[in-house]
């Protein structure tokens, strides 16, 4: 398994470790329930290293991204990014990633998923037609997510950037830690606002930022936050996780994503999804809560309670903030109304549950 710069200091803490995409990385520190809550009310560090980025450059990068990606990357300026698609020839997710502009035209950054990196790479560069420079600096970077209320707050002490006027899902490059040319992002993977940190993975950096922020953030309710948080954390705002909720066999407009396809432009199975929006999707993804304290897990069935199967779950977990079961799953359209009754197959049980409209929380 792959480290990240921060596994020693994981393990010191007594994060029980797990293996995920390829990394050794922290589930909880301490339990999920306290780790989900302190984010919600407070904030907490994510250590997301095994995120991949990659740099295009070049007058051809835009338009790269523009035939590949369903959002309309043209509409950023310099410090600003968005969330995006990448789209395979039948319409379906190659992965969802976020476009960072660093420089109008000339150079972008993409960050995909940890277990999509080679998949993606591989993607990009076989439609590369050659005047686009590439870089996967996704083994040089390292990445740490600061999330919930008073984040911002916390971290202010710690770079001259303006952490608290930054809008939602623009960037600045600067000094943080005394650390040159770390970019913070104010996006992130929760619902309760901060920033996303990057730096060059250069010898003592990792420890130099993780200390400074744990030092700064402490007195004031920050703590560690592993993978298991995180996952209860996205599903109560809905977001969805690739591989469990969006795959190559979903569509951005199946998963509730037309928000990012934009059909003002050419991009790839452009006119397979015009012709989807147009007749209507056949199938969506919906949230449901249950009426029981088992828990939905990941390919469960979904029946009508008479048991006959209506879908599967793709995602499922009891919310701390809302103390009940929740999940996440496809249902063919006439089924996915809010309010609709159905039933989810518990260990050979049909335990009761609704449609209901994202986000949870």
């Amino acid at each position: 398994m792959e480290h990240t710069p921060f596994t020693a200091r994981h393990q010191a803490l007594g994060a029980k470790m797990m293996e995920f995409a390829g990394f050794l990385m922290p589930v909880s520190y301490t339990s999920i329930r306290e780790e989900h809550l302190a984010v919600r009310e407070r904030a907490g560090i994510f250590d997301v290293s095994h995120m991949g980025e990659f740099i295009l450059k070049g007058p051809g990068c835009l338009e790269l991204i523009q035939r590949l990606t369903c959002n309309d990357a043209s509409v950023l300026d310099s410090g600003q990014a968005q969330y995006s698609g990448l789209i395979n020839d039948q319409g379906g997710m190659v992965d969802d990633l976020l476009v960072y502009c660093l420089e109008k035209q000339q150079a972008y950054m993409l960050v995909v998923n940890a277990s999509n990196i080679d998949k993606d790479w591989n993607w990009i560069a076989q439609r590369n037609t050659g005047n686009v420079e590439m870089h996967n600096i996704s083994n040089q970077c390292g990445l740490l997510a600061v999330q919930g209320p008073l984040a911002t707050r916390m971290l202010q002490p710690l770079t001259t950037m303006d952490l608290a006027g930054m809008k939602y899902y623009t960037f600045a490059k600067g000094r943080f830690a005394d650390v040159e040319n770390v970019l913070v992002s104010a996006t992130g993977y929760t619902g309760s606002g901060g920033v996303e940190i990057y730096f060059e993975n250069k010898p003592g950096y990792a420890d130099r930022i993780w200390e400074a922020i744990l030092t700064a953030g402490r007195p004031q309710g920050l703590v560690p936050v592993g993978l298991g948080a995180r996952d209860t954390l996205r599903m109560e705002k809905g977001f969805c996780l690739y591989g469990n909720d969006i795959d190559d066999t979903t569509t951005p407009l199946e998963a509730g994503l037309g928000w990012i396809t934009k059909f003002g432009k050419v991009f790839t199975a452009r006119d397979i999804l015009e012709v989807q929006k147009k007749r209507g999707v056949s199938r969506k993804l919906v949230g449901f809560e249950v009426d029981d304290r088992a828990i939905p897990r990941h390919g469960y069935v979904i029946t009508d309670g008479r048991g006959n199967q209506i879908g599967t779950v793709t995602s499922g977990t009891h919310s701390p903030c809302l103390e009940k079961p929740i999940g996440m799953g496809y249902l063919a359209t006439p089924l996915a109304a809010p309010g609709t009754e159905i039933s989810i197959l518990v260990r050979g049980r049909e335990v009761s549950a609704r449609v209901v409209r994202f986000p949870f929380l």
